[in-house]
């Protein structure tokens, strides 16, 4: 024991040890109220979220629908003062029109404070937005993506009475696609501070919307009702909701007794309007159209990608929205269009699902045209169509048919080969299956006195079941032996019937009662009312829920991403409302579940042991695939800039930049289809190859509060994400390629008395039945399934390895998204559904089943490229050299013409990251050329044709190889990548024959090159089509031009010759005959010089004598001594 004295002195050890308590005091108070929070908020906190326009971000109750479809120029002025970071001033950077303003609530606590806590702890929102792609293959490119982006905390731009108390939000873009009108919003923490769980919002686009003179939002199709009134909800039952599913941005409901009004919702009922409609509400009911009487309702109401469609009495209107990011404002209505006109139409039927790029929408007619249906014309006789559902992958119409006598047959007809077949005669009467759960209908049948009233039809097309009901549910996998389903009772009857394609079913009465089934199964289960309902209900009702009401009134039933919700409007006196609230099955399947439990002696006293009504104690799934690599969803992440406030708040600018760089991210992403391949195959690598070198000077300045606007821009937080953490779980869809396979491997944990027997200590012999697993396919001629079973005795543990493979039968070789062939896979453990109920804090979860969609086809996010890096190294050593231009450019590099071209392909992943060659076969064609860039020209299909083809006779290839394998019609080679090359030619009648170099350096041309695989590659589902430019240089000149060339060189070398040979023999002659020219000139001018100079002389000698005299003549004497001189 070491004992220390009352003072001590100062030492570096000493002050420590009081420090070091005090810090995990604090840390200790402090993970104890978080654990008490989360305790008593731990299911209750929620997130809150609205949609702001961009120029009221800040304001704390701002609130706008999403009406505008296009980017906005309102954040260039910010980012030119952004001079000091990576971006690049010379882009053109542009923002969407809208926030998303977040936030969370607990009941009980103020959100204000709650959100404060939350930032000064570090919460930090996580926004992931999932694009759904359209319908429409044909326009826009099949595509899933997604972005994931961290909220960025502002405060209220409000009065508040101090800064620390003003009103705090957080902020992301709102971002959006072409092609997409169907957005999620998928909230939650970034796992510091108070827990709030996982939320998911639907902000889909409105395009039923218009603006007035002022520029105020009105509704185009109807007058938004202000006040919604319970005598709306009285006097009118619950109704089905029928839309498109995944694809409609916009829910409609009718239904209101006697009222042209629909309840219109853009967020999937998390927020709605009561409009009326602005139709004209004529009748035209003749004695061809057997209509008692008029009345306002809408009576059928269905909601497509892009149009709506009601019917009102026996008329029908559609109303087609303004939706820029499909087609172009033009397509959009400006009012109800009223169709069918001369038709009395007594039902619209739904088509849930979408095919072959469109959506459909049936209408079945009475009066005196009944039995026909609109989708084309379908005529029957002493008939009448009850109802109808499309199966548009097989183009047949299935029909529920009653003819005069009352009887009801199902009937197919194929609008392609117009072919129409009755496929089952429908009993008359109820089977009867006292003590039995289903029963398979063969002859030996018997049946009761209760007629059988069919109502309508269900075809499920990812499992191909297909279900007739009414007072009854007959189940069918081939739509030729049904099998009738003994626990829904006879006595009620079906009103309307929905599905969640993932496995799950539900139908309401005409009593308002909820049944529920999971398909594949024989279990028909009561939910409400029902023994667990009540108990739930009232429980609820404790809690004081705002969700919950002694008197309510069901209004609708829906499905969304799996989870069963119903729309409620609770009639609490003063407090009217309508709700969206989610009903528990899983809950409810727990509270019904039966306690058995035997009574077993222990010692001196007895003792209750409960009976597992699970077959297994834990399911865990492994070796999954990543879910966005299944589903083949391209993933982005965008973080906000930081900000040098000192509480990290950002304000309009920081934000606005934010929109930008968000804006910029998806712009690259739609605009990358680089023909070349990059080294990286990501958008963004190219955004920032040139400043990566320099984020150590940015974050310098920033960090030493010298950027500009206090802003630093992260340039790893803005890239693709090709494995995401945390992506867990099996995935939701899967593609398969041709021949493509995935494995899920299920481990199965038991109770301690499945692996031994009442009569033995060892091992029993049947476990693997006692935890069995059942793998069902939708299309087994499509797709095969192996399951590999090992049993581990000490781990108590069964574990199933389930492989699934592509058979290659099932789908055509197509575009990204055609073709697809749309089925599923079902895992069960046998005994386990409607048995295994997990408890998680978001309520009871169903265990033991799951249906997986598989899409078999070309999966979107792949894409053919050119390898140029491999070519140019596989040119030079097959060429022995390589010569690129003499102007190089490294975006197109040069290939020379008199060497063998062998081009080869990448195939690109996309979602991956992956990239591989190309090994499958394709067709190269020239399609155009130019000697320039700029002067690029398609070719026609008959140049296309002479051109490339080795049955052209015109003289007019451009190219030739020597590979002897053409396509069916011996028109074009097909080639691989192992193809000798290609060897140009441009023959005499071809665009690249005898170009005429323009400068010093050789003739060149540009082809323009088309590769394709569709129908010569068995490799693949996918059409791949890759179009890009090649740049030959060192073109020959023509044998003409050649020669002419030749000759006058030729003749000019001669020429010149000559006359350097001629100048050679007459030169010295020249030189001689200069140099004797030179010497008599200068003699004259010598002897010219001298006799002036004589002259000049006597001149003067004559002018001195003049003075002595006059003068006189002279003598002969004289005159010749003048001479002389």
């Amino acid at each position: 024991m070491v004992s220390r004295p009352a003072m001590s002195p100062v030492s570096p050890v000493w002050p420590r040890k009081p420090n070091l308590w005090a810090f995990w005091v604090l840390r200790l108070v402090l993970l104890l109220s978080l654990k008490s929070w989360a305790e008593d908020a731990l299911q209750h906190c929620t997130w809150l979220l609205v949609l702001n326009k961009f120029e009221k971000v800040g304001l704390h109750l701002s609130k706008d629908r999403f009406q505008d479809h296009e980017p906005i120029d309102t954040v260039a002025k910010v980012f030119q003062k952004l001079t000091d970071s990576p971006i690049d001033p010379s882009e053109n950077y542009l923002s969407f029109p809208y926030y998303l303003q977040i936030n969370f609530s607990c009941p009980g606590q103020n959100i204000e404070e709650l959100a404060r806590k939350g930032h000064l702890m570090g919460m930090k929102p996580m926004v992931q937005i999932n694009y759904m792609y359209s319908v429409n293959f044909y326009r826009w490119e099949m595509e899933n993506v997604q972005i994931l982006m961290e909220a960025a905390p502002m405060r209220s731009t409000g009065y508040c009475p101090a800064e620390a108390m003003c009103v705090l939000n957080w902020y992301t873009p709102m971002p959006f696609k072409n092609g997409s009108v169907v957005s999620s919003v998928d909230i939650y923490t970034n796992g510091i501070g108070p827990f709030v769980s996982k939320k998911r919002f639907y902000v889909n686009m409105n395009g039923f919307l218009k603006r007035d003179a002022s520029g105020k939002s009105l509704f185009a199709i109807g007058y938004e009702s202000l006040v919604l009134k319970s005598s709306h909800f009285r006097l009118s039952k619950s109704r089905p909701l029928w839309y498109t599913v995944n694809h409609a941005p916009v829910f409609i409901l009718g239904g209101f007794y006697d009222e042209k009004s629909i309840l219109f919702s853009d967020s999937n009922f998390q927020d709605y309007v009561l409009l009326e409609l602005s139709i004209d509400s004529c009748w035209v009911g003749s004695f061809y159209c057997p209509i008692l009487g008029f009345s306002a309702t809408i009576h059928d109401a269905i909601a497509t990608e892009s149009t709506l469609f009601i019917r009102q009495n026996q008329l029908v209107y559609y109303f087609t929205g303004t939706y820029i990011t499909l087609f172009d404002k033009s397509h959009g209505s400006s009012r109800w269009v009223r169709v069918l006109p001369s038709e009395c139409i007594k039902r619209l039927c739904p088509v849930y699902a979408s095919g072959n790029g469109s959506e459909y929408v049936l209408a079945l007619t009475t009066g005196k045209n009944e039995g026909y249906i609109h989708i084309g014309t379908i005529t029957g006789k002493n008939c009448s169509i009850d109802w109808a559902t499309y199966i548009a992958d097989e183009r047949n119409l299935l029909l529920l048919v009653k003819i005069d006598s009352g009887q009801f047959y199902l009937v197919n007809f194929n609008t392609e080969f117009k072919t129409l077949n009755i496929l089952y005669k429908i009993p008359e009467f109820i089977p009867e299956a006292k003590e039995l759960d289903f029963l398979v209908l063969l002859d030996t049948v018997t049946y009761t006195n209760t007629p059988m009233t069919p109502k309508g039809l269900f075809f499920n097309t990812l499992n191909n079941m297909l279900y007739i009901w009414g007072n009854f549910i007959l189940q069918s996998y081939n739509r030729e032996e049904f099998i009738f389903l003994a626990d829904f009772p006879k006595e009620s009857t079906i009103k309307y019937m929905v599905n969640s394609f993932k496995g799950q079913m539900a139908v309401v009465t005409e009593n308002e009662e909820i049944w529920y089934f999971l398909e594949g199964g024989y279990d028909v289960y009561q939910v409400v009312p029902s023994q667990g309902w009540e108990t739930y209900h009232n429980l609820q009702k404790m809690q004081k829920s705002s969700f919950h009401s002694e008197d309510e009134s069901l209004v609708s039933l829906f499905f969304e991403d799996g989870k069963l919700f119903q729309l409620v409007y609770l009639f609490d006196v003063g407090k009217e409302r309508l709700v969206k609230r989610l009903l528990p099955v899983g809950t409810l399947m727990e509270y019904n579940l039966p306690k058995p439990f035997t009574v077993v002696n222990q010692g001196n006293y007895q003792a209750i042991s409960f009976t597992h009504t699970c077959p297994f104690k834990e399911i865990h799934l492994i070796d999954v695939p990543k879910k966005h690599h299944a589903s083949r969803t391209e993933s982005y992440v965008a973080l906000p800039p930081l900000v040098s406030e000192s509480l990290g708040f950002h304000n309009n600018n920081t934000l606005a930049v934010y929109q930008g760089l968000v804006y910029y991210l998806l712009w690259l992403h739609s605009k990358y289809d680089k023909p070349y391949a990059d080294p990286v195959h990501d958008p963004t690598w190219r955004w920032w190859q040139h400043k990566t070198k320099d984020k150590d000077y940015f974050f310098y300045l920033f960090s030493n509060r010298l950027a500009a606007e206090g802003i630093y821009i992260n340039m790893n937080a803005y890239q693709k994400l090709y494995n995401m953490s945390g992506d867990y779980g099996i995935p939701d869809l899967f593609f398969l390629d041709k021949g493509n396979w995935f494995t899920i491997t299920v481990v199965l944990l038991s109770h301690q008395d499945t692996f031994t027997s009442s009569d033995s200590q060892g091992p029993t012999i049947n476990v693997d039945k006692k935890l069995a697993i059942a793998v069902t396919i939708a299309d087994p001629e499509c797709l095969s399934v192996t399951v590999t079973q090992d049993v581990l005795l000490n781990r108590n543990a069964v574990i199933n390895k389930i492989k699934v493979i592509d058979k290659k039968r099932c789908s055509e070789q197509g575009m990204i998204g055609r073709n697809i062939k749309k089925t599923s896979m079902m895992l069960k453990v046998l005994g386990a559904p409607g048995n295994c109920i997990q408890r998680t804090y978001l309520g009871g979860i169903i265990q033991g089943f799951k249906v997986v969609p598989i899409f078999i086809g070309c999966p979107p996010g792949k894409r053919l490229a050119f390898d140029v890096s491999y070519t140019i190294m596989h040119s030079e050593e097959i060429n022995k050299h390589y010569f690129d231009c003499v102007i190089k450019d490294a975006e197109m590099p040069c290939f020379l013409f008199r060497d063998l071209f062998q081009p080869f392909f990448l195939v690109q992943d996309l979602v991956t990251g992956d990239s591989g060659s190309f090994l499958g076969s394709y067709v190269l064609k020239v399609v155009g050329g130019g000697r320039t860039l700029n002067t690029i020209r398609d070719y026609t299909e008959e140049e296309i044709f002479r051109y490339n083809s080795p049955l052209d006779t015109t003289n007019s290839l451009i190219w030739k190889t020597k590979v002897e394998r053409t396509t069916e019609d011996k028109k074009f080679y097909i080639m691989s990548h192992e193809s000798p090359g290609v060897e140009w030619l441009c023959l005499e009648n071809s665009p690249c024959y005898d170009i005429i170099p323009q400068s010093i350096y050789p003739p060149e041309f540009f082809f323009k090159l088309l590769v394709s695989n569709r129908g010569v590659d068995n490799s693949t589902y996918c059409d791949y089509k890759l179009t890009f430019i090649v740049h030959i240089h060192g073109l020959p000149l023509s044998s003409k031009r050649t020669s002419f060339i030749v000759m006058v060189s030729t003749s000019f070398f001669i020429a010149l010759v000559v006359f350097y040979i001629l100048f050679c023999l007459v030169w010295p002659h020249i030189v001689k005959a200069w140099v004797s020219l030179r010497w008599r000139i200068n003699n004259i001018m010598a002897s010219e010089s001298y006799y002036t100079y004589a002259s000049s002389t006597a001149g003067f000698s004559l002018q001195s004598h003049s003075f002595e005299g006059p003068s006189r003549a002279g003598s002969k004497e004289d005159n010749v001594q003048a001479k002389t001189a």
